[in-house]
């Protein structure tokens, strides 16, 4: 069974470093359309990127997943079918006016590049991904909510695409694609790539008569994904790409998140890239910025909110022994450094101080920290910010790919892992001392250093020629050159099939399918679907609407599930947004102000 490893990129510098860290594949942004404004970079990166990736067999994928508007359309196809000619093996879509337009590309073979439907696409429904299966698309990308039962219910209904689900990072707690929250408060669009995510406010939770159930909470927040425990029921219900979530994190996050997940999927599948990463670190994604983990409802409802901060939590270290002001006792296992970052919850809050300096006894720490503070007995202590840690994620990570080096006859043949060879015939004198210069050889030739490969085993099989060192070293050189060419001639990128458009699933859209451009439009009427009115980005239709659907239910967290009760959220402001619980499908519904 072979998987893929799918890591998040801001940047090329990120990229690399994915691709370093074990990554199978990337997705980043391009100069624009993508989903994160704040993660954009030029075609000349994107080149940079696809040659670095393709010399270890490793996939680029582009995110051009905004929604569109009618003069940004053709800017996006011109985009893609660049992209398509510097090689970039697949794009994200959301907007199903760039799919109309790239459908004509495809079926008169002027692109051939895969398309993958993003998850902004909102892919809950069986039907809308066996929609997507039948008019030949690559790839859909399943909503962070969906669990291990439906995707093995997809898996069977739709046998002939592949599936990309979720492994870690941060989750948005609206079904992706259907949040309008920060589009409705600010004008600033989640489908636009400019979500100012107010998810992560406070607000106060109460009923429609006034009786405050919770107040000033981060009601909204939730912990962050972590599935690792479940990789094994993941690969065998059918998910074929493991994707990190992340576009907006830092280079060392990814590394240590990348290198984590490279070992787990290690364990159960093979990976379809190629080389080995070599770490000077354990990676613990606990150790970079996280809020708490869970593992969401991939088996069944779980404790995935975060009341308390949106702020990193980082990883548990002990707790507290005794606390005297700038002196703080606690019972742990870690080595804890002078400017480490050490936190702790209140009932509101999330609080850190910093490590001055550090007493070690066995398994008690003491620690002078850089402010007064004060604690209870038996408090949980987190470390957010771990100096040791991030200085090791500062080294580069190399990774390379194994040779195996044959010499027969006079001929010097190098054979790496994916079967590409190349060959040279020594045409040297013999040797007079064989066994020295078998080892001297041996020795020359594994100098691989900062190279893209390593030796994996030597068969000398008939007796070596004399050759001298210089010589040696000089054949290597070439021959890895020559092999690394050859790799990337080699490398097949996946072909787009033409796509050949249905009749759509539903016969009526509203707001929620972010038609925002005449194409959009134009696409699912051609399928004979009514579209009753077009983006919220367009215009706010004239009555109460959806602004977010979520798996979370804030009558659960409470412990209040059963309650009549009709709650509401407020914001700092003031303002007032009723809830809908739909009870049936365990689904809450955020809703705007009373009209």
């Amino acid at each position: 069974m072979r998987t893929e490893l799918l890591a998040p990129a801001k940047n090329k510098e990120t990229a690399f470093s994915a691709i370093d860290a074990g990554a199978d594949a990337v997705y980043i942004g391009a100069s624009s359309f993508g989903a994160r404004h704040s993660a954009s970079n030029s075609l000349e990166d994107i080149v940079d990127v696809v040659n670095y990736a393709h010399k270890f067999w490793v996939k680029v994928f582009i995110t051009v997943n905004t929604i569109l508007t009618d003069d940004e359309l053709p800017k996006a196809v011109e985009l893609v079918k660049n992209l398509d000619k510097i090689g970039v093996d697949a794009v994200l879509v959301q907007d199903m006016g760039l799919l109309l337009e790239l459908k004509k590309l495809l079926n008169k073979s002027e692109i051939t590049i895969p398309i993958h439907m993003s998850t902004q696409c909102d892919n809950r429904d069986i039907e809308k991904i066996k929609f997507f299966e039948n008019i030949g698309v690559s790839r859909v990308v399943l909503p962070r909510e969906t669990s291990l039962d439906k995707i093995k219910d997809i898996r069977k209904t739709c046998p002939n695409i592949e599936l990309e689900g979720f492994i870690h990072g941060a989750l948005c707690v609206s079904y992706s694609g259907q949040c309008y929250l920060s589009q409705y408060i600010g004008g600033r669009s989640a489908n636009r790539g400019d979500c100012a995510q107010p998810c992560r406010k406070k607000y106060t939770v109460k009923t429609d008569n006034g009786k405050i159930l919770a107040k000033d909470i981060h009601s909204l927040c939730l912990k962050d994904f972590n599935a690792s425990k479940h990789i094994k029921e993941m690969i065998s219900r059918g998910i074929f790409s493991f994707k990190i979530e992340g576009r907006l994190k830092e280079e060392d996050y990814v590394k240590n998140v990348v290198a984590y997940y490279r070992k787990e999927l290690d364990k159960f599948s093979d990976k379809i890239s190629s080389g080995k990463s070599i770490y000077n670190f354990e990676p613990d994604p606990a150790r970079s910025f996280n809020r708490g983990f869970t593992d969401f409802f991939l088996e069944q409802r779980k404790d995935c909110w975060n009341f308390i901060s949106p702020k990193s939590r980082g990883k548990y270290i002990g707790t507290v022994i005794s606390n005297n002001k700038n002196k703080l006792i606690i019972k742990t296992d870690y080595k804890i450094s002078p400017q480490d970052g050490l936190c702790f919850e209140t009932k509101s809050s999330l609080e850190g101080f910093l490590v001055n300096k550090t007493e070690v006894d066995g398994k008690k720490a003491t620690i002078f920290t850089n402010r007064s503070i004060n604690l209870e007995a038996g408090t949980k202590i987190y470390r957010n910010n771990d100096i040791e840690f991030g200085k090791k994620l500062t080294k580069k990570i190399k990774r390379q790919i194994g040779v195996n080096v044959e010499v027969n006859n006079n001929k010097l043949t190098l054979t790496d892992e994916n079967n590409i060879s190349v060959s040279y015939n020594l045409d040297f004198e013999n040797a007079k001392n064989i066994s020295k210069m078998k080892e001297t050889f041996i020795k020359q030739f594994s100098k691989t250093g900062d190279s893209d490969f390593y030796i994996n085993s030597f068969e000398i099989i008939s007796d070596i020629p004399f050759i001298p060192v210089s010589k040696i070293n000089e054949l290597r050189r070439n021959l890895f050159e020559e092999l690394m060419t050859k790799r990337i001639k080699n490398y097949k990128r996946d072909i787009q099939k033409p796509l050949n458009l249905n009749k759509y699933y539903k016969n009526e859209v509203d707001y929620r399918a972010n038609i925002h451009n005449k194409k959009a439009k134009e696409f699912y009427e051609n399928l004979g679907c009514s579209v009753l009115e077009m983006s919220l980005e367009n215009s706010k239709p004239n009555r109460q609407i959806e602004l977010m659907r979520t798996k979370h239910c804030i009558k659960f967290a409470l412990n209040i599930c059963k309650s009549p009760e009709n709650l509401i959220l407020e914001d700092e402001y003031g303002k007032e947004y009723p809830l809908k619980f739909d009870c049936t499908n365990c689904e809450m519904v955020l809703l705007s102000p009373k009209v």
